[in-house]
């Protein structure tokens, strides 16, 4: 990721979480948008931990609230397997990644440039750790 205020954004939020993410960035590929698809979903499976939960970040995808996103979080820790989030680039996932999936998750039903998804992601990451924890980050009563 390039240096600037999305860059920014995903590192002010990473470096609150505990552990903190490792992040995988495949290359960018080139090509119609079938192929850029195929090479960069690729990509993403080879570095897929062969014992990881895939979340990939598609928008059909179920679209939890904060809540329930602590929940999942809470539920995929307990079974041992490591959630590993995979985000398309500009041309989407290909089938195979989300055929890979283990589950399907939106972060609403907006498209959202892959760029700020990162950043996005970390917050409600960081924000299902303070709810988690019971910190007062995340305010539940406000509507």
């Amino acid at each position: 990721m390039k240096t600037g205020p999305e860059a920014a954004l995903y590192a002010h939020y990473a470096a609150r979480l505990r552990p903190p993410p490792e992040v995988t960035e495949v290359p960018e590929a080139r090509g119609s948008a079938a192929e850029i698809r195929r090479r960069e979903g690729a990509g993403l499976l080879a570095a897929l931990p062969p014992d990881a939960l895939a979340v990939a970040l598609d928008l059909g995808g179920e679209a939890p609230d904060s809540e329930g996103f602590a929940g999942l979080l809470a539920r995929w820790e307990a079974s041992g397997r490591t959630p590993c989030f995979l985000i398309g680039g500009a041309e989407g996932l290909d089938p195979a990644v989300t055929a890979r999936a283990g589950h399907r998750m939106a972060l609403g039903p907006m498209t959202w440039p892959h760029f700020l998804v990162r950043g996005m992601l970390a917050e409600q990451l960081y924000r299902a750790q303070a709810i988690r924890q019971n910190h007062p980050y995340h305010r539940a009563w406000r509507p």
